[in-house]
């Protein structure tokens, strides 16, 4: 679902909640939040599964490593965080995929879609400050 989609939907559930109590308002919340989190649920169990997380976390062990700072690895709820210091990566499902949001002192960075195939290596880098953010639009990194 597209951005301007969910906000059409989102007005009209605002016109039409108007004549709503709360309790039916809260009821319809929640409705909405379950379909989310079904719609969901096939990204949690990939994320879940070692195929991704195995790599992910002896990854962040390593890099973290050699920068001499731990990586604190966290389920919160469905979502996937890994600290360290005051930066912050957390893999959030959503119903459209994976979402890496990178955060630092608690506020948001950026937020990119994650392939689950590809090699986790490149958000953990970039977690710990290894290598600047790819751009859109730039030029790919030469080979060695």
């Amino acid at each position: 679902m597209s951005f301007l989609d969910n906000l059409e939907d989102n007005l009209k559930a605002f016109e039409g909640s108007e004549g709503l109590s709360s309790a039916e308002q809260e009821a319809r919340r929640r409705e909405r939040e379950r379909q989310q989190a079904l719609q969901a649920a096939p990204y949690v169990e990939r994320l879940k599964s070692a195929s991704y997380t195995d790599p992910l976390f002896t990854e962040a062990a390593r890099a973290g490593h050699k920068v001499r700072t731990k990586v604190d690895i966290t389920w919160v709820g469905t979502t996937l965080r890994l600290q360290a210091r005051e930066r912050r990566l957390e893999l959030r499902p959503t119903p459209e995929g994976v979402v890496a949001v990178f955060l630092q002192d608690s506020k948001e960075l950026r937020s990119v879609p994650v392939d689950l195939d590809r090699n986790p290596a490149p958000l953990i880098h970039e977690l710990l400050g290894l290598t600047e953010p790819k751009r859109a639009g730039s030029k790919p990194d030469p080979a060695p």
